[in-house]
């Protein structure tokens, strides 16, 4: 074992931040915390979800339509989720990530209205996939290095993001939706396409959660971000550079936001530069219920992925039992409020051993 791993270990905190192959289990570290205990139960709160309003609406939830709409409206904030439990576990956070998301729609829909429209050929939505990805990154990386070397909380910076992002998306756009912002193509195959009857959003939702909860969970990539969180000044001592580390985080959030976008276009065909000022709120949720603790260092992408489909199922729920939308956004802050509550209470717990 080396010096730098050696340091780590004896002043980062209860959780372990680098890997190890085996364990008292015989099984990889990654695979144990995979399957932790703190998910269970995040998990029963959903199958509560789903037997209530199974209930209340027999023959009209949990059908084949309902568990697909369910899938395909989860997906991008199943996206989004992996990305901030990453910036979570640093102990941050990212405000801005529905107007970021909404910028790199509206640089790559500009691009794809100037360069054929809906008609436009493969390698024009190829260059809007890149414009997306990069303009994403590029603002999210940008935040890190803010966050990073300048000190700010990343509550302000990523404050800040939002309302900046949103501004030159609604300067570029005069605040209106452009027409002919995502190609026929774009949205044929991976807005409306299915292989084997499973949706492309959903499947590409599904790689994105499988190759980053790996890497969260088995890589030294992972595990610098969950040291961070846990104690940052003995990663610093360690010799790793935390700030720069950083910069990758928010630059890996901007980048999956920029995926997001990209998501948002196939499957809408617009930019709804209007439409995501709750998405922060709703990711955020799906993130803290998962289990990942808004002071950092505890975390998983399992548990993002379960607490990404209670506010989908609840809003799901809500509809099909007849509750007004604005009772929908209510129901989500309260979830909020109690997931918060809940990571407080097991905290305070896990001080008091």
């Amino acid at each position: 074992m080396t010096a730098e791993s050696q340091e780590i270990r004896q002043t980062a905190g209860a959780q372990d931040p680098l890997p190890s192959t085996s364990g008292r289990s015989g099984l990889p570290a990654w695979l144990r915390r995979a399957a932790s205990i703190s998910e269970l139960w995040t998990f029963v709160i959903l199958v509560a979800l789903v037997a209530f309003f199974t209930l209340a609406a027999p023959g009209k939830f949990f059908t084949t339509y309902d568990l697909t709409q369910i899938a395909v409206n989860a997906a991008i904030y199943l996206v989004l989720g992996v990305g901030m439990t990453y910036v979570i576990i640093t102990a941050g956070i990212d405000l801005s990530i529905g107007s970021v998301l909404v910028l790199a729609a509206v640089a790559a829909g500009e691009y794809n209205i100037h360069h054929g429209g809906p008609a436009a050929g493969w390698g024009t939505v190829v260059v809007c996939v890149l414009i997306a990805l990069a303009v994403g990154t590029g603002w999210g990386a940008l935040q890190g290095a803010l966050v990073a070397t300048g000190k700010v909380s990343p509550l302000i910076v990523t404050l800040g993001g939002l309302g900046a992002a949103l501004g030159l998306a609604e300067l570029a756009t005069g605040g209106q939706d452009p027409a002919g912002a995502a190609a026929t193509n774009l949205q044929n195959t991976l807005g409306f396409g299915k292989l084997l009857g499973i949706p492309w959003l959903v499947i590409l939702a599904a790689v994105v959660t499988a190759v980053f909860g790996a890497v969260l969970s088995g890589t030294r990539f992972g595990n610098y971000t969950l040291a961070i969180g846990s104690n940052p000044a003995a990663v610093r001592r360690a010799g790793i550079p935390v700030g720069r580390h950083l910069i990758k985080v928010y630059g890996l959030m901007g980048l999956l936001a920029g995926l997001g976008a990209v998501m948002w276009l196939a499957s809408y065909g617009t930019t709804s530069i209007a439409g995501h000022s709750t998405d922060n709120l709703k990711v955020i949720t799906a993130v803290v219920l998962g289990g990942t603790s808004l002071f950092g260092g505890r975390g998983s992408v399992l548990g993002t992925v379960i607490g990404v489909f209670i506010p989908a199922v609840l809003t799901t729920g809500l509809v099909v039992i007849g509750v007004q939308q604005y009772w929908q956004d209510v129901a989500v802050g309260v979830v909020l409020v109690a997931a918060v509550y809940i990571d407080q209470t097991r905290r305070k717990s896990r001080e008091r051993r």
